[in-house]
């Protein structure tokens, strides 16, 4: 318990937005020393494994934070049943959406209106849907990729806070996911719509989309809504963090899903079957 305590104040009871600005700025110093340093101090506290990275060596550490896989160590199943996991992950809650409400941790819910920026209209939409939450950790692999063939039509991008999205923080942090920074990307494909959220989180906190040409941070001032028609394969990649979090996936039910909670998912393992 005491373990716990001094993990949620360090990592959240301290000035969040303005640390992770600065920590921004520190992982764009092109620095060989700093850098070689900075991984040092990250791998007492993560279990950082560049086995499957295109590259050994950085030149910064938002370059490492990052980096691409080498593509053949993540294969992809074409079968059109077959919806592959969009990233590397733990398998956090997962559910059907009732009422409007999905599982955060322990005794809390949030609601789907809010967590979409208040579009109660697409929260009606889609009652029914099949959730998964999906953590990124600090040191796993930052890049996103389409889960099935799919188009990208719009992306609602909205400023928020830079909680910690770890399991303490989650169990003691009421709607942390509707409080933080996050972008809910629209999807059209063979499956039905579906939508994917991803969730920034403390330190480096950003999203990149490869559709609009800019980072989306704590500076970003907008636009907040893009209208877009930008076509991807399953598996070719959507974007990327800045630092590790959380992605929201919603699905059409009528799947099922092939991994359980807290297991560690791969991009490009199955994760839905039709």
């Amino acid at each position: 318990m005491l373990r716990e305590n001094i993990n949620f104040l360090i990592t959240n009871r301290v000035p969040r937005i303005f640390l992770t600005q600065l920590v921004g700025k520190i992982s764009k110093i092109k620095n060989p020393y700093i850098v070689k340093f900075c991984i040092r101090v990250w791998s007492w506290f993560s279990c950082l494994d560049f086995t499957e990275s295109e590259k050994q060596e950085f030149n910064s550490i938002q370059e490492c934070f990052t980096r691409k896989l080498r593509p053949e160590t993540r294969p992809i199943d074409r079968n059109p049943n077959i919806v592959v996991s969009p990233c590397d992950a733990i398998l956090g809650e997962t559910g059907i959406i009732r009422g409007g409400q999905l599982f955060q941790a322990k005794d809390l819910w949030y609601e789907l209106a809010e967590l979409l920026g208040n579009n109660k209209t697409l929260a009606l939409q889609l009652e029914g849907y099949l959730y998964m939450t999906m953590r990124l950790t600090s040191s796993m692999y930052h890049r996103f990729h389409a889960p099935c063939d799919c188009t990208l039509t719009h992306v609602t991008y909205i400023n928020g806070d830079t909680w910690n999205v770890n399991p303490i923080t989650l169990q003691r942090i009421q709607r942390l996911f509707c409080r933080n920074e996050r972008a809910i990307l629209h999807f059209d494909s063979d499956c039905g719509k579906f939508y994917m959220i991803p969730v920034a989180a403390i330190l480096v906190a950003g999203i990149k989309l490869h559709a609009i040409d800019t980072v989306m941070d704590t500076k970003y001032a907008g636009p907040k809504e893009y209208s877009l028609n930008s076509v991807y394969k399953k598996g070719e990649e959507l974007g990327w963090f800045q630092h590790g979090s959380t992605i929201i996936f919603l699905f059409p039910v009528g799947l099922t899903l092939a991994a359980k909670n807290q297991d560690i998912l791969k991009f490009g393992q199955v994760l839905l079957t039709v």
